[in-house]
């Protein structure tokens, strides 16, 4: 007899049949993990990642072919900088952890460096949770944990997530190592890719947690995962690596906070049409009328973390919404959603006068209309 339909397995193959017969599922990584926490009122990008749906294929089919992602030359700059930093066991690496975030510990003259190896991510992640508790049970040794598998539930989807690094310190606590290929420039970077890689480790911190917390014996604390992570980059215009310590403690309250409003992923595949299906292959009316199913919540911040930015910023901009002109636009014009319902209600023509943003409107109007008479005299 086959074993009883779960809600879980029931999911899953819904899911598979969203993405279109026979396409493998593209893993969410902690950089789509975080643009998604960043817009978490997207039911469209929420049930695309949730599925694996290739959303660079996606918005090539749809007409909108996207610019986002790293260039083949950055991605092999990267893969060599990281490759230096972990030679020789890691030394280096475990030399900046040292210095950056843990003098008071022993120099890390030699460490712990276990084979991670294991069949598909779930074995993975189960491998890196076994070694992860073997080297809390035993402090006083340094362990470099090289490209772990963590798993965090996603809006009742699981993400398998593969941070560059975890350190596991003398004194049983955990901490997320963060290798890029940008500068360091007179020991700075640019703000924003800082900004970006600490909500990239916000996503390895929040999945730490939920290791440390299955790893507690009952009664005893959890292992501590450190809310400090490690940024790594060239120094200067070298291949040298440099490190900063990056206090991610907001990143990963505003990133906790986030996900939990995400609209889970069941719920928005419930709503969807029958035979909805996401597959790059299929005609274009079809799959553009598969996407435009699901809503979206479009931004202008979409177009740094979005593949499907431009296909539904032209959506947006056809429906006149308000929205494209940005999220503090929108806040301040209250239920005012469209352009023409803020033409309108800045002409006197629609609104309640007792509305904030139809008083504001209307008098910004006025001041306009006041500065061009007075500009013509």
């Amino acid at each position: 007899m086959p074993p009883p339909r779960t809600r879980g397995t029931a999911l899953q193959r819904q899911l598979a049949e969203l993405r279109g017969p026979d396409v493998p599922a593209k893993a969410l990584d902690a950089r789509a993990l975080a643009a998604l926490a960043a817009n978490p009122g997207c039911a469209r990008r929420a049930i695309l990642d949730g599925a694996g749906v290739n959303k660079t294929a996606l918005a090539s089919a749809l007409g909108s072919p996207s610019a986002f992602g790293q260039s083949q030359f950055a991605l092999t700059r990267g893969n060599a900088f990281e490759a230096k930093v972990k030679a020789d066991g890691g030394a280096e690496l475990l030399r900046l952890v040292h210095e950056k975030l843990d003098r008071s510990a022993e120099p890390p003259s030699h460490a712990r460096v276990p084979d991670l190896t294991a069949s598909g991510p779930q074995g993975r992640t189960a491998r890196t949770e076994l070694e992860l508790r073997e080297a809390t049970a035993h402090p006083g040794v340094w362990t470099l944990l090289d490209h772990p598998m963590l798993a965090l539930d996603v809006a009742g989807s699981p993400a398998f997530l593969e941070p560059d690094a975890v350190v596991v310190h003398p004194d049983g606590g955990w901490t997320v190592v963060e290798i890029k290929s940008f500068p360091l420039l007179d020991g700075s970077a640019d703000p924003a890719k800082v900004g970006a890689a600490a909500r990239q480790a916000a996503v390895y911190v929040l999945a730490l947690e939920e290791v440390a917390a299955r790893l507690a014996p009952e009664g005893a604390p959890a292992p501590q995962v450190r809310h400090r992570v490690l940024l790594v980059c060239p120094r200067d215009f070298s291949n040298l690596p440099a490190a900063s310590a990056v206090d991610i403690r907001k990143q990963r309250a505003v990133t906790a906070r986030q996900l939990a409003r995400l609209t889970r992923i069941e719920d928005i595949a419930d709503a969807l049409p029958e035979g909805t299906c996401f597959s790059p292959e299929l005609p274009v009316e079809e799959l553009t009328a598969a996407v435009e199913s699901v809503p979206a919540t479009y931004a202008p911040e979409c177009l740094s973390a979005c593949e499907l930015a431009f296909h539904c910023r032209t959506r947006s901009r056809e429906e006149g919404a308000v929205t494209t002109l940005g999220r503090p636009v929108r806040a301040e014009l209250g239920g005012l959603t469209t352009v023409e319902e803020v033409l309108a209600a800045a002409r006197g023509e629609a609104g309640d006068p007792g509305d904030p943003a139809v008083a504001a409107l209307r008098r910004a109007a006025a001041l306009r209309a006041e500065a061009l008479e007075a500009a013509c005299r």
